[in-house]
């Protein structure tokens, strides 16, 4: 069972930065990023895969950057210009390339407010 531990959300005011960390116990080829708003459905917002090849949601293009270091089997999203809209739950997300297995961390609360 693959283990995903995020850390770095908290609280910051419109057009701050902040920086999202996950760790898996294992390497795993696609890791990325999905956020649930309240009252909404769970979306994208950016995936890289271990080639370094990375996808964004509209939204967040320009502000967000995710990256990778395959050395510590972890993922980072660079997260500034923050709005409130970017108010949610984070979550880190892998993917194994063959099974297409599906991993989920636990979530980390990002609120963007003044």
């Amino acid at each position: 069972q693959v283990q995903l531990v995020e850390s770095g959300g908290g609280l910051v005011q419109p057009g701050g930065s902040l920086r999202l960390s996950c760790a898996a116990s294992e390497s795993i080829f696609t890791m990325g990023w999905y956020r649930q708003a309240p009252g909404k459905g769970r979306e994208l917002v950016a995936t890289i895969t271990r080639m370094d090849k990375t996808d964004y949601t509209d939204s967040v293009k320009g502000r967000f950057t995710i990256s990778r270091d395959n050395a510590q089997n972890s993922i980072f999203l660079q997260m500034n210009t923050l709005i409130p809209d970017d108010t949610a739950v984070y979550f880190c997300y892998a993917r194994t390339l063959v099974s297409k297995r599906v991993y989920w961390g636990q979530g980390t609360q990002v609120t963007v407010s003044s």
